[in-house]
């Protein structure tokens, strides 16, 4: 059996007018990129012109931000920079050591602070030398007994402390170099005791001591001496 043909008329009148406005549109995307194309060369052939017509001027070609570049430039060599100033260095008159919680007896080291004071670094370091080499005593106040020696009656040999001042009056003679000191002298020499930690099941509290050695100049050492007198 041969089949019908359903498709009414009017569908068929709808596909004619929509292929009608499809070529409507086609058409005028043609025309319109025709028209484009043609200003498209028409400002290609004016640019040319205006090229060859107009002068060279190189700072029109720069931007606003190198234009600005260039004008402060131009502003810094009449406007002279400032040399930088300097402070003046000021020399100091004095060196510090400081020796915290050190694990030596508090009563040994009060004497040797005695001991060195008013003394030069490298003098008193070669006293407390002699006194590791039982050649000197450090004189010492309570029961202690007799040593033989010039100007002492009590002394003994601390050789634990006196290897901890040796040490800290080396790093002492390190810092008055640093420092430029000329002719440094031992002024102040103390030592206070220091917060004791408890030992095994607290039983026993050890030994520590905080050591400040301080070491000025001899001419100040001189100064200071001659204002006493005439007070």
């Amino acid at each position: 059996m041969a089949k019908r043909n359903t498709e009414k008329p009017a569908k068929k009148i709808e596909q004619k007018k929509q292929e009608i406005v499809k070529t409507s549109k086609k058409s005028q995307l043609n025309d319109g990129l025709l028209k484009a194309a043609k200003n498209n060369e028409v400002k290609k052939e004016v640019l040319d012109e205006i090229k060859q017509d107009a002068p060279i001027n190189k700072p029109s070609q720069l931007s606003d931000n190198e234009q600005i570049k260039d004008k402060s430039d131009e502003s810094t060599p009449a406007e002279k920079k400032q040399p930088i100033q300097k402070k003046p260095v000021v020399k100091k008159t004095e060196a510090i050591v400081r020796g915290i919680s050190v694990p030596i007896s508090t009563k040994h080291s009060i004497a040797v602070c005695r001991f060195i004071k008013n003394k030069k670094i490298e003098t008193a370091i070669k006293d407390l030398e002699d006194v590791l080499m039982y050649k000197k005593a450090v004189p010492m106040k309570g029961e202690i007994p007799h040593r033989k020696g010039k100007g002492i009656m009590s002394g003994r040999y601390p050789k634990k402390a006196v290897e901890s001042f040796i040490k800290l009056l080396k790093s002492l003679l390190a810092n008055s170099n640093a420092n430029e000191l000329e002719n440094p002298v031992i002024k102040e020499a103390f030592a206070n005791l220091a917060q004791r930690p408890a030992g095994r099941f607290g039983r026993t509290k050890k030994k520590r001591t905080h050591i400040n050695i301080k070491v000025i100049e001899k001419k100040i050492v001189n100064k200071n001496k001659s204002k006493d007198k005439k007070k």
